[in-house]
């Protein structure tokens, strides 16, 4: 395999040579027979995606019922869910089925930043999903006044900064690493580590700042759902009657199975990652069936687990009958 190197200019402070590839080589699955079969599936998958995801997304611009805060988050998740999935699986395809396994360097770094922006995004959805909840059942009385429509837009507005000015450090920073060696990335994208882990020099800042990215942006994020879900247990056992807690459990269900399967994979790949030695194409198919399945079932969840969307569906249907019947 030939290795396109490009020698940008000496580094006479440590003797060397910073050297810039012009293309990375993404291996992907390696040596597995039929792996064509799994990108075929991948297909499918991004396909009910965009489709589940528009849908989400059309039927909360168009019901009027849903333009609360609430609803907010849940347009900003499904914008995310959707984003995510064609910021990685049409390349992906493009690289697999097509053998087009070569992306210049420019373009593996636009890759790495938009994959990890809108993973980062679907993470603190969910916290703002779960805060929403939060005031909801802790203060019922002052839900309207504290989570109001600028609020909850400020709340994802500065989500998005947060993500975009993080994920462009980890980005930008390596652009500071020299490849003077392989330039074959052993993943399904541009990841992170794979990618640093080519470097001839010194990674080691590149490293630090992608675990606090992903302890700042994924684990806590979870922490701190995983503390609302404490004081909403709390606040339940307050309630009295039995049907009005049953109402209320039923409000949290389709975000609580959002974030399970959101975090649990994510979770379980990265703890065994540091605990054991995982074969290459285990890990490369369960990151992306991880960062694809659940933009997936996302909107399919959301949509049978709430019944204010149900009910805005069913009359959007009934508009569109009575319309089309005129």
């Amino acid at each position: 395999m030939a290795v396109n190197l490009t020698f940008i200019q000496p580094m006479s402070s440590i003797n060397a040579t910073f050297i810039l590839p012009s293309s990375f080589y993404i291996i992907g699955l390696d040596n597995i027979p039929h792996a064509k079969y799994y990108y075929v599936f991948l297909c499918f998958v991004y396909a009910v995606t965009v489709l589940g995801n528009f849908f989400i997304m059309g039927t909360i611009y168009l019901a009027r019922s849903l333009h609360t805060a609430k609803y907010i988050a849940v347009f900003n998740l499904a914008l995310s869910d959707l984003c995510g999935s064609s910021a990685l699986i049409p390349k992906l395809l493009d690289m697999f089925l097509f053998e087009n396994q070569y992306i210049s360097y420019e373009a593996c770094l636009a890759n790495m930043f938009f994959v990890y922006v809108f993973m980062t995004q679907q993470s603190l959805t969910l916290l703002a999903m779960a805060y929403d909840r939060l005031i909801a059942i802790c203060f019922p009385l002052r839900y309207h006044a504290i989570v109001t429509k600028p609020a909850m837009t400020l709340i994802i507005g500065a989500m998005w900064i947060l993500s975009m000015s993080f994920t462009a450090l980890m980005v930008v920073l390596v652009t500071r690493l020299s490849f003077c060696k392989s330039t074959t990335v052993h993943s399904y994208f541009c990841d992170h580590g794979p990618v640093c882990r080519l470097a001839c020099n010194d990674y080691s800042m590149n490293y630090i700042i992608g675990s606090v990215r992903t302890a700042t942006l994924l684990y806590l994020p979870l922490i701190l759902i995983a503390l609302s879900y404490v004081c909403i247990g709390f606040a339940l056992q307050k309630i009295s009657q039995g049907v009005e807690r049953i109402k209320a459990i039923k409000t949290c269900t389709s975000h609580v199975i959002l974030v399970a399967m959101f975090y649990l994979p994510i979770i379980g790949i990265y703890t065994a990652a540091l605990t054991t030695s995982i074969n290459t194409n285990v890990r490369i198919i369960n990151s992306a069936l991880t960062q694809t399945i659940p933009s997936m079932l996302n909107p399919i969840i959301y949509t049978l687990k709430t019944e204010e969307l149900l009910q805005a569906i069913k009359v959007l249907y009934k508009r569109t009958k009575v319309n089309s019947a005129m």
